[in-house]
């Protein structure tokens, strides 16, 4: 039995439990996203897989 587990999906569903448990999460959850992708942007990391 091979399980191949996937960075992102796994962040995500992480991310959506806290939410759920504490809604206040969500904008330091949504600010830490957007800092990240504007990192990765700016300093070409588009060939990095996540």
């Amino acid at each position: 039995m091979n399980l191949h587990l996937s960075l992102t999906p796994l962040l995500s569903l992480i991310a959506g439990i806290l939410i759920l448990l504490i809604p206040r999460l969500l904008n330091f959850i949504v600010a830490l996203y957007l800092i990240i992708i504007g990192l990765i942007g700016l300093f070409g990391g588009g060939n990095l897989r996540l």
